[in-house]
Parts: C-alpha cells; structure tokens; sequence
C-alpha cells in the first residue's frame, strides 16, 4: 500500500518511516468521537488551563476515557493553536521511529520544521542534532503548537523520554505538550510541579460522577433511577469503558436495572460479556468474519475478505463500527479491533476452530505480498511458519540486501531466526546464507550458497527465477570478499551483471541496496587484490551514489575503503576528507557506530600515526573494532594490524610490533600490497632492535611495483648500507610523480639522508627543506621522526636563498623556527568552534550555529587557547594556519 489516501506526499515530506513503509496517517488523526460520547465540560476546562503550561499530563487507567476527552478538547480548538497529534501505538518503537513519526505529525498539521533538521533512519537511534533544531525551530514561533502524544505508556525507552523532555525545555513557550498516558512518564515531573508548569488530570477526576454516569446512560436510551446508577458507579468506580460496556449489554437486557445488578467488572465477567453479548448477537456470517480478522492488527476491507472469502468486509464493517461492536474506523478504509476484544476473539477462534489460525495469517501474507506490502505479509508468513512462501517473498522482492544494510536488518534476522529446518528450496536456502554471512560465519554460508546453487541450475527465464539467481550472486560476492577471493567476486559480479536486464527495473529500483552492496563487495575484493584503480572505480559508483538510509552502510564502505587506497598512496588529506565523509554518512541516518564497517575510522587512526598524533590514532583504533560482521574483510584485518604495528613502532615498542603484524591475515589469495606493507613493518621493527641482516632479507617480500612500497623499501636498504641500491630503486620506480606527499617525503628523506652519507650537505639541506614544505600541507610529522640522528642538523637552519648562498653575498639565512608542538589534540567540537572563529564569527553566532550554549562555546575557547598556547582569537586563527589546522 503506498498511501491512506488519494493526495500523496509532497516534496518536502519523508516518503517512509526508517523501516521503509508508509506512513500511517490514522496515527496523526485525532480520533472520533462515538455518538454516545459524553463531554464533560469541567475535565475539558481543565484542559484549556493547560495551554497556559508547557506539559499537561492525562493519566488514568486503560479504557478511563483519555483519549476521547483530549481528541474532543482538541477539536474545540479549531481555530486557536495548531495541534498535531501522534498516536505513539507501536510497543518498542526506537528513538528513531518515535521522532520520524513526531516530525511527520507535525508536518501533517502545517507546522514548518527547520531547514536540515534531517530524518531519522535508524528505528532504533536519532541524531542529537535533530532534537536541537526541532526545539530552536519551535521557540521561535509567534504562537505554540499543541503536540498530543495518545498511548504515552507504550515509550519505555528512557532516551526517548530525555530527548523529549529537551525539547520541550528549550522550545519555550513555542510548544504544549499534552501526554496521554496509563503510567508515570520518564519526565522530572517533579520540576515542572515545583514551578507551576505542569497541569494534571488523572485517574480520580477522570472517573466518572453518578450524574455523568447517569447522562451516559440516557445517551445510550437507558434511564436508571439514581440509586441504581449510583451502585453502577460504585462498581465500576466510575471506570467509562466498564459504564459503556454494562451500557451497550443493558440496551439489549429485557430487564436493564436487574442486568446492571448483577455484572461484574473483573476481566472474566467483561471477557464473558463481549461473548455472550456482542459476538453472539451477530449473525454467523459476521461471527466468522470477526473470528478471522482477529490475527490482524488492522485491516481493510480487501483483506477482510481474503481472509473470509467473502466480498462484503466493506459494508459489515462499517455496520459493525457504527454500531459500536467494538470494531473501531481508523479512517483511510481501515478497522482494527478493541484490543481486549480481539485477544478474546483469537482465544475463540482456537477453541471453535482449531487449526485454523496458521492458514489465516497464510492467507494474509499472500494478500499483502500482493499488495505489495513486503514486511506485514513476511510477518504473517512467519506467523504460518511458511517458510518456502516467507523467504520467496523476500528473495523475489530483491529485498535479501536488507539483511545487511538499513533499518530491517536487525528485525529481519530476528524473524528468519524463528526458520530453523522448516523451509526447503533455494529462497529459505538463500535466506540461511545470508543470515550466516551476515554473521560472518563464511563456511556455513557457502554451504547454504552450494545448496541454493544447486537449486537454480535450471534457470527457467521468469522473473522471480532472475531475482533469486541475483540474490544468489550478491551472497557469492559477500562470501569472495570475506574469504579474500578476488576472482570468486570477479565471477559472481560478472554473473549478476548478465541478470540485470531479466530482473524488473521497479525492483532495481526499489532496492537500490543491493547493487551497492555488490559493487561495495567487488570493489573491496579489487582492493585486496592490489588492483587500485579498478577498486576505485566499483566503489566510487557506490560513494556517486543518491544517499539514503538503505546505502548508508555500503556507501559509508565505499568512502572509508577509497580513503584506505589514497592512504596507501600517500594522500594524507585526500584520505582524511573521504573518512571523515564516510562516518558523516553512518551519523547522517542515525545509524549505529557497530553496523559501520570500521574502514573511515581505521584511516583517521594511520592518519593520526602520520602526524605523530597517538593519543588520537589508539583511540580511533580502538573504536575501528566496532563493524558490521558483514564487513570485517581481510583488507579490514589486514589494515587494523599494519596501523596497530606502526603505533607501537612510534611509541617505541618494537616488539610488540612485530607481533601485531606477526598472525598472517587468512585469504585465500595473497594481497600484493598487505604482504609489502607487512614485511616494511616488520623490517623497521627488526632494525629497531638491531638485526639487520633479518630486516634486509624481508626486502623479497615488498613488490616495487607500487611506490609507498618501493620508497619503504629503499629506506630499508639504506638503512642497511646500501646507499646507492635505495637511491636506484627511487629512481627506477620514480614515486614523485605517482604519489602523495606520505609517500614522496619518505622518498625525499631517504635522497637527503643518501646525500648526507656521501659527505654532500648541501643537497641534504636542500632535499630536507623541500621534505618540510610538502609535509607541512599535510601535517605530517612521522617521517622526520623516523629519519633518525642524521636529519637534526638539517632542521635548524633553512637554505639560503637562491643565487645568494656565497659568503658574503647577502644576510645570514634566517634560522627555521618552526611553530611550538601542540601539548594536547584538539576535540572534534573543539575543531568546529576554531573553524568558526576563523570566519569571524562571534560567541553568540558559533553557539547558535552549533545548538550550543554562548558558556559551552567559552569553555571551548579556552581550551582552544591552552592548547595552541595562545590568548586571543586572532592568535588562534594565525597559530592553527601554521599548525595546518585550518
């Protein structure tokens, strides 16, 4: 169903909540009232009073009568504030669903929301930013918005409730909040009481009075003298469901007084009242069709009859709402049940029809898959446990990408968990490879793949067929990657692109996942393998790609992988944009830091290790390990040992070095550029401790075809003696025209040390001014630290001039003094905060532009100043410049 109705979004609207569906627009309307409903004009003067106060709290038991009392309130307003209103009724929703949706109910009543507040992707996680925005938006209008949250209890997220509570802090008197509830909210409450801002009805003031109790009964055409109305109340406690149910028996008793005696408001008394006295008194046909839609939690017509195999749902149910059988209209064609009504049903229907209930959630699952609406239909397929049926409906919707990226993939496992054996075919086959591959559990995985395949040998030409055999290709091409199988990738992309054109455009479409997952996986294998450039092109289309919360896992990937090949080339900054690109994408859609794959993390840290920032480097290491199972590759290991082993080379820990890079990475192909990196690590960390002649011998395993590898190459040699070998490898591989500055400072250092060696100062100041121009740009630091004793005579003076270096010709060369080290790193916000300062913004303008308070921006300046040991602002611009911070 791609809509409740005729007008569909515009523009500016989200097209789905994070799970990918529809919205339902009955959870942003404000219910209607029954023609028995009874206004209570001193609850409803309550509620004016509330619009004087940030919160109003309605809390009262289930069926106390909430709901009707703010929905009739609310529609009295009709011209005043506006009022959204947002049904939270999905048990377990996460931050991110809860505020999408919030978002959305208010967007449904007018209310303009700020620009780049942004949508929440995640179900489970919202981005700090958005509660920031929502409340600086609201605390800037002229007059408030009433923002009603019916069935408040069912939040039981703490978080949730602190979000909330923060903007309705800062929104100001820019929001009214009114919480309907059947338990205490996770607020302060207790502040907003001791400041006068908080109006309460609750259970007791809800409870109805013997005269209202009496008018409710006249309104159902019952009139009770007021003795018996006043022991009804006793009974009931004033309870109004109990009062409308013993109301709605009573219109049919003969004897209404005596009936009303003798009920009984315990749950087993009402249970047996919804029996006896609204099911039983339908006709056998409606019966059977209340019996069945009792497995929904809400249905249409259409569905109704699917389920009935009947064609007339249409014109019962709406009898049976108008009637108040306990079938409520939601609007938009669709009823759902009185909750306690429907479980009493379903207790029913398996003692009058046993066996019945699979084939019921059978015949849904086929109704909506139909419908095309793929989650409720896989829901009610487990509810069968049809395991051939739910995992085909997955597979031929190309949906099996959702394993691994956007907001269903947590709730997808937990559903197919429930299989076991059951299923047989290629599609459950399918299904248990994916959710082991997920799980990186690569030898299970091929064996479910090995079975599916042999499933699909005949290829019949349809449709579904193409989708399952495409399905099946991402899998191989997961499983390639995480095995380190190159060519295994190579074929299983080579033959998904031979189905593209058998497959529907609308499910490509539909899925745009699946094929970024595939060119993520091909593009990571190429990686391994060496091949840079065409790594670079697979996952440059993923990183190219239309941003969206089912990407952001694979285009994340792609970013933080293209970020590892400019590493390993020597693009130090290039590197750094691309990592900071791919956990901006993760943090875009709220998604969770453990369903990243690791890899922008991973490069900030052999950044950091290059800039001889370590502090920052283990940190970031530590939170690389944080990855999506799915991800955790042979180029992931393979780059987390390499960074691990230059760190503790850099803090002095030879030893411990070698051993990080000591376990070889298991693949099944070798990686031309993992085992040269590997063997320069463990050459530097045997000339550290003294073994030479180890760290030459290591020299086989570095491939001089790739110029980080040859340049660390070289410098082994020279360490080793062989001056005139390293300068001839630099000059045969030639890297200053193929690599980055990582990679030509190196280069250039290894020259100058070379020059020096041989007795020609001169060229080595030279080689060693040039290194530090370059390596200024990029802050790299590393290099000059490992160049050893010999570079620390070149470092104090900068050359002369040009044609000015004879005696005499001119002044003394200026003496290099380069800028004091920075003590501390500064914090990421500290960073934003210098930025601002160097456009020549103001506290109050940085403490906007953040969502920050002007006392936390001041806090950052401060430590901004220690930190670049500096006391005024345009100090810190001029010192984070020379820092290349800016």
């Amino acid at each position: 169903m791609t809509g409740l109705g005729d007008d569909g979004p515009s523009a500016a609207e989200p097209l789905a909540d994070p799970h990918g569906d529809p919205f339902l627009r009955t959870r942003f309307a404000v219910p209607v009232r029954p023609v028995t409903y009874l206004r209570r004009e001193r609850l409803t003067g309550h509620l004016d009073q509330g619009l004087r106060t940030p919160l109003t709290m309605v809390n009262g038991a289930a069926g106390a009568g909430k709901t009707l009392l703010v929905a009739d309130w609310a529609e009295r307003l009709d011209g005043g504030p506006p009022v959204a209103w947002f049904t939270t009724e999905a048990a377990g929703d996460g931050p991110g669903m809860f505020w999408a949706y919030l978002l959305r109910a208010l967007h449904a009543v007018g209310v303009p929301l700020p620009d780049g507040i942004g949508f929440p992707a995640d179900a489970n996680r919202v981005s700090p930013a958005l509660q920031s925005r929502l409340a600086a938006g609201l605390s800037g209008r002229e007059r408030p918005v009433v923002l009603v949250l019916d069935e408040f209890d069912r939040v039981t997220a703490p978080e949730i409730a602190e979000q909330l509570e923060f903007v309705l802090r800062h929104a100001g008197p820019g929001l009214r909040l009114v919480l309907v509830t059947r338990t205490e909210p996770l607020l302060p409450l207790h502040r907003y009481r001791a400041a006068g801002e908080l109006t309460e009805i609750r259970g007791a003031e809800l409870a109805f009075t013997p005269d209202e109790a009496a008018e409710l009964m006249e309104l159902h055409g019952l009139r009770l003298p007021p003795a018996a109305v006043g022991a009804l109340v006793e009974r009931t406690r004033g309870w109004a469901a109990g009062l409308r149910l013993c109301a709605l028996a009573a219109e049919q008793s003969r004897d209404p007084e005596g009936y009303l005696e003798e009920f009984e408001a315990d749950r087993s008394a009402i249970a047996d009242f919804l029996l006896a006295e609204v099911l039983k008194r339908q006709d056998a046909g409606t019966q059977d069709l209340l019996l069945r839609v009792s497995v929904l939690d809400r249905f249409c017509p259409g569905l109704a009859n699917a389920l009935t195999g009947r064609d007339d749902a249409e014109a019962v149910l709406a009898r049976l709402s108008r009637d108040d059988a306990f079938v409520e209209h939601l609007g938009h064609g669709l009823y759902r049940l009185h909750p306690l009504f429907a479980e009493i049903l379903r207790a029913h229907l398996r003692v009058r029809l046993p066996g019945l209930e699979p084939e019921l959630h059978r015949r849904a699952a086929v109704w909506l898959r139909r419908s095309g609406r793929l989650t409720e239909a896989l829901g009610h397929g487990a509810a069968a446990d049809d395991w051939e049926f739910t995992a085909g409906a997955l597979v031929d919707d190309l949906a099996i990408g959702q394993f691994f990226t956007g907001p269903r993939s947590d709730a997808l496992a937990g559903l197919f968990s429930r299989m076991g054996r059951e299923g047989t075919g290629p599609a459950p086959e399918l299904v248990r490879a994916a959710g082991r591959l997920a799980r990186r559990e690569t030898d299970a995985g091929l064996t479910h793949l090995h079975r599916a395949r042999h499933g699909l040998a005949e290829y019949d030409g349809t449709a579904d067929a193409a989708a399952a055999r495409l399905c099946c290709a991402l899998l191989e091409a997961l499983a390639a990657r995480l095995a380190g199988a190159p060519e295994r990738a190579e074929d299983a992309a080579r033959a998904a692109g031979e189905l593209w054109e058998a497959v529907p455009g609308d499910l490509l479409e539909r899925h745009p996942e699946l094929t970024a997952l595939l060119l993520d996986h091909l593009g990571s294998a190429r990686l391994w393998a060496g091949r840079f450039e065409e790594a670079r092109a697979a996952l440059s289309t993923v990183a190219d790609s239309t941003p969206g919360a089912a990407t952001a896992l694979p285009r994340g990937d792609s970013l933080g992988r293209l970020a590892l090949i400019d590493h390993l080339d020597g693009w130090l900054g290039r590197a750094e944009r691309r990592a900071r690109e791919a956990l901006a994408e993760t943090e875009r859609f709220g998604l969770p830091r453990a369903v990243g794959s690791g890899a922008g993390r991973l490069v900030l840290a052999a950044v950091a290790v290059d800039r001889d920032e370590l502090g920052q480097a283990q940190a970031l290491l530590d939170t690389s390990a944080e990855v999506h199972p799915a991800l955790r590759d042979p180029v992931l290991e393979a780059g987390r040992a390499l960074t691990t082993a230059r760190l503790l080379l850099a803090r002095g820990d030879p030893g411990a070095a070698l051993k990080a890079v000591e376990p070889e990475v298991p693949a099944d192909a070798a990686s031309p550029w993992a085992r040269g990196q590997t063997a320069l690590v463990a050459a530097a960390a045997h000339l550290a401790e003294g073994r030479a002649e180890t760290a030459a011998g290591l020299l086989r395993e570095v491939p001089d075809d790739q110029p980080a590898c040859a340049v660390g190459a070289a410098r082994v040699r020279l360490a080793t003696g062989g001056a005139d070998a390293a300068v001839r490898l630099l000059d045969r591989v030639r890297p200053e025209g193929r690599a980055g500055p990582a990679v030509t400072v190196r280069a250039t250092l290894v020259r100058a040390q070379a020059a020096d060696e041989a007795g020609d100062g001169a060229t080595a100041r030279r080689l060693v001014a040039r290194a530090l121009a370059e390596a200024r740009r990029e802050r790299l630091r590393r290099p000059f630290t490992e160049a050893g004793p010999w570079i620390r005579r070149y470092l104090g003076a900068a050359p002369p001039p040009a044609g000015r270096g004879a005696p005499g010709a001119g002044p003394p060369p200026r003496r290099y003094e380069p800028p004091p080290p920075v003590v501390e790193e500064l914090s990421g916000r500290e960073r934003d905060v210098l930025r601002r300062l160097a456009l020549a913004m103001s506290t109050e303008e940085i403490a906007a532009d953040l969502y920050v308070s002007v006392n936390t921006v001041k806090t950052h300046l401060k430590n901004v100043y220690r930190k670049l040991s500096v006391n005024r602002r345009n100090e810190a611009v001029r010192r984070a410049r020379e820092l290349g911070l800016l």
